[in-house]
């Protein structure tokens, strides 16, 4: 599948998931392509864990409330650290988004679904610290994403998205284009 395939037939995937293994070897190359994101002044504030260890797995699916990809036999947990890249400010949600959506794009390329699940990790029930005291990560890291892996019990179907020209324009925003409510 070439990159643009990928981009193009990603979809976000909440649905069960077949029981089928993911290779380490998989899961090996879709951590790279995160960690080879682009990174503010090469900071690299982005570190990830997977786990395909059924009783972790279970383990950390019993802190998720409401449960999330409980079905997918891998995930990668995606950690952060707050540091200052530039001029007093911190770019890791920048470079964690980076990460994310590359392992996202490499998990539709090998043929596996995948969703991206944050708001959920860090709202104020904190279940991402939670996570992180399973999976032993130390105190200055975040765990801010959980990205559940595997093969689709059901084809992925994408939601109906806004037309390219109520979105994207060439050379200005066109004085009659409708604006956000």
């Amino acid at each position: 599948m070439d990159v643009l395939e990928a981009i193009f037939s990603r979809h976000s995937y909440r649905g069960a998931y077949k029981p089928t293994k993911v290779p380490r070897e998989d899961l090996i190359t879709i951590m790279q392509a995160g960690l080879d994101a682009p990174s503010a002044c090469n900071k690299q504030t982005t570190s990830l864990i997977a786990v395909d260890d059924p009783a972790i797995l279970a383990e950390l699916s019993r802190v998720r409330q409401p449960p999330i990809g409980d079905t997918a036999p891998a995930a990668i947990c995606v950690l952060t650290r707050r540091i200052i890249a530039y001029r007093n400010r911190c770019y890791a949600v920048q470079d964690y988004s980076a990460a994310i959506e590359n392992m996202l794009l490499a998990i539709v390329a090998l043929g596996y679904q995948s969703c991206w699940y944050e708001g959920h990790i860090t709202d104020e029930d904190r279940i991402g610290d939670r996570m992180a005291r399973i999976l032993g990560v130390p105190e200055d890291y975040e765990l801010v994403c959980f990205l559940p892996i595997g093969v689709a019990e059901e084809p992925p179907a994408g939601p109906r998205k806004k037309t390219f020209e109520e979105r994207a324009w060439l050379n200005a925003f066109p004085a009659d284009a409708e604006k956000p409510l």
